[in-house]
């Protein structure tokens, strides 16, 4: 049960290699869902569903996802710094090369997300879920230091969602 995460990357990864994609060229219609290189930083996206929303190269600081459906969303080579992710489902998420800084992140779930090369530099974690989530073991040393509570809609403890000793 504790090596589920890493058979299913490495079931991913055989399928990919067996059967690869082919290259397509993006047309507008490929990125409706994605908000690229745009000046969104400040903005107010709370209790709004942004169920697979991406975000990639954008700086978010400041802003507000406050109770936001992000399941399935994107965050690729984001800046998060002082961001509102309190009470958000980011489940099945993927945050690549993603900066958390001085983000509140009380209260999120975060079960299944692919968080691998994200920084969380004094985040508030106070009743996450992040069962299942795959994090830079590092990251999950540092966030174990104050990690503490309940998640208020799915009944896990914080401490034991990270795997923290």
């Amino acid at each position: 049960m504790k090596y589920r995460p890493i058979l299913a990357s490495v079931i991913l990864a055989l399928v990919l290699f067996v059967f690869p994609f082919s290259a397509q060229a993006a047309s507008s219609s490929n990125v409706t869902s994605s908000i690229m290189n745009q000046g969104v930083a400040g903005k107010d996206f709370s209790g709004q569903s942004l169920i697979g929303t991406e975000f990639t190269s954008v700086k978010l600081e400041n802003t507000n996802f406050s109770n936001a459906d992000l399941r399935g969303a994107v965050f690729n080579g984001t800046l998060l710094d002082a961001a509102n992710l309190h009470g958000v489902d980011f489940s099945q998420g993927i945050a690549y090369l993603t900066k958390f800084k001085d983000a509140d992140l009380s209260d999120a779930i975060f079960t299944d997300a692919m968080m691998l090369r994200s920084v969380f530099d004094n985040v508030d974690i106070t009743n996450a879920d992040f069962t299942d989530a795959i994090l830079d073991m590092i990251q999950v040393k540092k966030l174990c230091i104050n990690a503490s509570g309940i998640n208020s809609k799915t009944g896990v403890d914080t401490r034991q969602s990270l795997k923290c000793k």
